[in-house]
């Protein structure tokens, strides 16, 4: 069995499709920065709020006159900044470090000018730099925060020297001293709850992230093991093709002989054998359409119901399972292009439910919306726990054969690649799978004859 074809070549704008329809849900390093510039926001609305309150505070409560309309303004660049930034966020464009980089940098510059009108290097709240300096470490890369690490510095020495500074209403040292010291707390409280905070949420993202990355290595390694087997499937076909053949010859030779054609016991042996042969060569050519070789006999055009019910026939026929319940609901139908590949899939699928249970087979096929459905039960012991946990996985079986679990680590790997999916569920006698196949990638019959 081989990956079909017309999955091979769609398979880049499959995950396209499917990252945009998951809107970002999916944890890929480009959704991961989306999360990020969000957590911003939200940074940036609490930066709003705690300016505001501090400002009021200052100027209404300690009695110490600030420059508010000034300050106002800063405040409200802040709020246009996240309004762009949201719709930058609901934008489809990806959403790059650099991007990142940049809002950190309108952040500082707006933190360096609300310092600038209230006191310069002098005021506690300069050490709300090192929040965005930690912020940088966990978001950019290790350019970009060196880059805000000396933007921060540079600020810094700038308020040293420029500031407009503020008329302090106490005369004492001690009060001032109190003052700035209460200043600090505050400064360090809400600069520590939100490194906590946002540093949580995005080490969570990160570590989604990771995962992904992994799973998707984990997904290469395991397509690269389908190619192999694909490629060693492939050459035995090919050299299979010459003993099938002179086997084909010396038995149609042997039915020559007279001496041979007169024993009917031989007769009908020779008769199966060459059924047999046949059969082979149909296997053979089998392996052979899937992998791309003699394609001008492989392309049928047929629908879905037809597809399904001749597969189900031919399965009935070749396996003669004891009982086998067949519900066919699929409709309306729908025109597809026949593909050999995914036929021995399903065909897979049911070869295991017969091993599971040789009494009864079900299979019932339904559309869901825009996917065909198939799902396929017996009335076996089940799958063991650890069988489901680790589902798909390469020569994870519970037959303790050699090579035993390649066949639903190949279905898996098929389905995954038409753009669709694969379950497997216990019930209370037997269990249950389920493929799950879109039918865009069964109805697109262009790319798979050209």
């Amino acid at each position: 069995m081989s990956v079909p074809t017309q999955a091979l070549r769609r398979d880049k704008s499959l995950v396209t499709a499917s990252l945009a329809a998951n809107n970002g849900a999916v944890p890929n390093p480009e959704a991961t920065n989306r999360k990020n510039l969000f957590l911003l926001i939200q940074l940036r609305w609490l930066a709003v709020a705690g300016q505001v309150l501090t400002i009021l505070a200052t100027q209404y409560w300690f009695e110490i006159p600030l420059p508010l309309a000034k300050m106002a303004g800063v405040v409200l660049f802040l709020v246009g900044l996240n309004i762009f930034s949201l719709l930058v966020l609901r934008g489809i464009r990806p959403i790059t470090n650099t991007q990142l980089f940049v809002a950190l940098i309108f952040d500082m510059a707006a933190l360096t000018t609300q310092l600038y009108l209230s006191g310069g290097a002098s005021n506690p709240f300069v050490s709300l730099y090192l929040l965005q300096i930690t912020l940088g470490a966990a978001l950019l890369t290790p350019r970009f925060t060196w880059i805000l690490v000396a933007a921060a510095s540079a600020c810094f020495v700038f308020l040293i020297f420029l500031f407009q500074p503020i008329a302090i209403p106490h005369h004492g040292g001690s009060d001032l001293l109190s003052l700035h010291i209460r200043g600090m707390f505050i400064c360090f409280v809400l600069a520590a709850g939100l490194i906590v905070i946002f540093m949580t949420r995005i080490d969570r993202n990160l570590r989604e992230r990771d995962a992904y990355l992994a799973d998707l290595r984990q997904r290469s390694a395991e397509e690269d093991h389908i190619v192999r087997m694909g490629l060693l499937a492939s050459g035995a076909a090919h050299e299979l093709g010459t003993p099938l053949a002179t086997i084909s010859v010396i038995l149609s030779d042997w039915r020559q002989m007279r001496t041979l054609a007169r024993n009917r016991e031989l007769a009908a042996d020779m008769a199966e054998m060459r059924a047999q042969i046949e059969r082979c060569k149909r296997i053979v050519s089998g392996i052979l359409m899937s992998s791309g070789q003699a394609r001008g006999e492989g392309t049928i055009r047929t629908t879905i119901r037809g597809f399904l019910d001749d597969l189900v026939e031919e399965w009935r026929i070749s396996r003669q399972p004891f009982k086998l319940e067949y519900t066919n609901n699929f409709d309306p139908d729908e025109q597809i292009v026949s593909d050999t590949a995914l036929k021995q899939v399903i065909f897979n699928v049911f070869d295991n439910a017969q091993e599971a249970s040789q009494a009864w087979v079900g299979v019932t096929a339904e559309r869901q919306d825009d996917k065909l459905v198939i799902a396929v039960s017996d009335r076996g012991p089940g799958f063991d726990e650890t069988i489901l946990a680790a589902l798909g996985q390469p020569y994870m079986s519970s037959k303790g054969r050699p090579g035993g679990g390649l066949g639903l680590f190949l279905v898996m790997n098929v389905v995954r690649k038409l753009g669709g999916d694969f379950s497997a569920r216990n019930m209370e006698q037997g269990a249950c799978v389920t493929l799950s196949l879109p039918l865009a990638a069964l109805t697109d019959g262009d790319d798979h004859e050209a």
